[in-house]
């Protein structure tokens, strides 16, 4: 979840829901404001923990900031140097997950289009949003943290892509970089409001209308494939920290456009082997998790 989230436009939620622990990750945030409020003030340490689930939100917690701590560099300079083999794993990623989602729907009715259709709009809408620069303070730092959690636990709605919208990302990872504790703090505590309020609404809404949230979500997938297509021409370009141009808005486009476009090569065997690999993990990671799902118990 951690290495997804680094990435704008793929979306830890989406990990956490091929993994199998999409759930069980909502039902342990939720659970957290009432195990404080009746355990962890009253002294209940044991009582505290076995309520939110702590040992698994510890060790997830462990593994996200492992991951962002160790990758965010090696992510950035991959996406730099092989964009094209990158994001096309990414897309052969989603595609698989889009499926994976899908396939959770209990009872597939006509009525189930209406969200699909209004979730696949909206990701691709987002997608085509351009960065507006804000002024990186304290408060905005708190309130990208907010919204980039509640992108980050939705399937399909990349948190570090918000960011980006918001002209958040560049400060965000500087901090990391930098290990500047106090933007690090103000932003996790954005984070740790927006999770809290974000996941008892999804899973009061998935307990509810399980299936149209369902749909929803896939549409959100669905919509967010526009962001990982490989093939892109830059619209803009944006200044970074570091004084180099980077592209700011950009528009897809099909392999051979590509090619003409830039000179380069497009790719597209290379990229076609990364897509089908991106699906083959996913739907190695489903068939894992269902052998230890059926497995026995000692």
């Amino acid at each position: 979840m951690g290495a997804a989230d680094i990435v704008p436009g793929v979306s830890g939620g989406t990990i956490a829901f091929i993994t199998g622990i999409y759930f069980r990750l909502l039902e342990a945030i939720s659970a957290l404001p009432e195990a404080f409020i009746r355990h962890l003030v009253r002294g209940q340490l044991r009582e505290f923990w076995r309520a939110c689930d702590g040992t698994f939100l510890l060790c997830l917690l462990a593994g996200i900031l492992a991951s962002i701590a160790t990758l965010a560099s090696a992510i950035s300079y991959a996406l730099t140097e092989y964009s094209i083999l990158i994001w096309s794993f990414f897309f052969g990623l989603i595609v698989a997950s889009v499926w994976h989602v899908g396939r959770q729907v209990r009872h597939y009715q006509p009525a189930l289009l209406l969200p699909l259709v209004v979730g696949t709009v909206f990701a691709w809408w987002v997608t085509t949003l351009s960065g507006s620069p804000l002024s990186p303070s304290m408060p905005v730092f708190f309130g990208a943290g907010a919204l980039a959690i509640c992108a980050m636990i939705l399937p399909g709605i990349s948190g570090s892509f918000i960011l980006v919208i918001l002209g958040m990302y560049v400060p965000v990872l500087d901090a990391i970089r930098s290990l500047n504790l106090v933007v690090l703090g103000v932003f996790a505590v954005g984070c740790l409001v927006g999770l809290l309020s974000v996941a008892r609404v999804i899973t009061w809404a998935f307990h509810r209308y399980h299936d149209l949230v369902l749909a929803l979500l896939t549409g959100f997938m669905v919509g967010a494939l526009n962001k990982v297509w490989p093939w892109k021409e830059t619209l803009s370009w944006r200044t970074n920290s570091a004084g180099e141009q980077v592209p700011l808005s950009e528009a897809s486009v099909s392999p051979m456009g590509y090619a003409e476009l830039t000179g380069e090569e497009s790719q597209l065997l290379l990229a076609i082997a990364c897509a089908i690999a991106g699906l083959l993990l996913v739907l190695l990671v489903e068939w894992v998790g269902g052998k230890r799902q059926s497995a026995p118990s000692h």
